[in-house]
């Protein structure tokens, strides 16, 4: 039997709580402690995790000599700060996206975790569905031929605003590409990684809130690839309940997937995908059920098999620091308005 994976957990909002749930839910995993800076989330933690030590300062968690991982699920800004000190520990980090709020943040982190020998893997989730991984397969089988467009879009609701109103500061969430379009980014670039890395993108944006019109409601970019691929991200929070729409199409085919549901977190979806090989349009099965709680639940047990020794399909620290460059060219794009070229 492999060995238990002693787990710290290091922030109890809204989606700690659904990363608590999904420790325990993993075959192999020990929720051991839980560090959260609310009183009323530490009782909270308490209350319904009776075994694990709960903490109010982050640092005190750290300090245990029985963890062998952390998963980090706190404000973007603190990401880099606390997710280093882990690394510094020895300890494995899975941490929320965004890896940090600027490419040299990633760059350490990656840097700290090879120099001591951890896994440090980021929340992208959604490489992990049901619906948004049999597009990447059907990819790689050929189905489409070789790709040449993806369009990734959202039509949601507002975001919560996160404890203490943290998500609508930009001084903490950095920017609102980092919040949710940093996903399809990930899934745009991962859908288009045999046509070669970005090279240029160029975006736009608006806002309707008078009093935050910093952050953006409505954003959408494109990006280039060497090879001639682009991709079109696009999102508004100017809309209702949560729906997500995927489009690839290739030399010689096509493929749309689509999720809705009331709210992001539902574990009871709408869903489909259809494909097109060139001559006739299919149905293809999905599996199993899709949503982020269910693909959530994935990333945890694999990420504790990865530390048990098993091969896994996470997402790698290379990968998260190209999502958040591109989030931060994007932004760039934006305030400047014009393309800007990916170095």
């Amino acid at each position: 039997m492999s060995q238990q994976v002693r787990y710290g957990l290091i922030g109890f909002g809204a989606w700690g709580k659904c990363h608590a749930e999904a420790i325990i839910k993993a075959p192999g995993a020990e929720l051991v402690a839980v560090a959260t800076n609310s009183h009323a989330s530490a009782e909270l933690a308490a209350s319904q995790y009776p075994s694990a030590s709960v903490y109010t300062d982050y640092r005190l968690l750290l300090e245990r000599d029985d963890l062998d991982a952390v998963d980090i699920v706190i404000p973007s800004h603190l990401h880099h700060q606390v997710a280093r000190a882990a690394l510094q520990r020895g300890l494995h980090v899975l941490l929320e996206k965004p890896m940090g709020v600027s490419v040299a943040e990633c760059d350490d982190l990656t840097t700290l975790s090879q120099k001591h020998g951890r896994h440090l893997v980021i929340g992208h989730e959604l490489r992990l569905s049901s619906l948004w991984g049999k597009v990447k397969e059907l990819i790689d089988s050929g189905y489409i031929g070789t790709p040449q467009y993806v369009l990734v879009e959202l039509s949601r609701n507002p975001y919560r605003k996160g404890a203490d109103g943290w998500r609508y500061d930009l001084s903490r969430v950095g920017n609102w590409i980092l919040e949710e379009p940093i996903h399809f980014f990930d899934l745009a670039r991962w859908y288009l990684d045999s046509t070669g890395k970005p090279i240029s993108i160029y975006a736009s944006a608006n806002s309707r809130q008078l009093d935050h019109p910093e952050l953006q409601d409505n954003f959408s970019a494109i990006f280039r690839t060497e090879n001639g691929g682009y991709a079109v991200v696009s999102q508004t929070l100017s809309a209702f309940e949560h729906h997500q729409t995927v489009k690839v199409t290739g030399t010689r085919g096509a493929l749309w997937a689509s999720w809705s549901g009331a709210m992001d977190r539902t574990r009871h979806p709408t869903f489909f995908l259809r494909a097109f090989d060139g001559e006739t349009v299919q149905e293809i099965p999905v599996e199993r059920t899709a949503g982020e709680l269910f693909e959530l639940e994935d990333e945890l047990a694999g990420f504790t098999r990865l530390i048990q020794g098993e091969h896994s399909s996470l997402c790698t620290a290379e990968d998260g620091r190209w999502s958040v460059a591109l989030c931060l060219a994007a932004q760039r794009s934006i305030d400047a308005g014009k393309l800007i070229e990916l170095v």
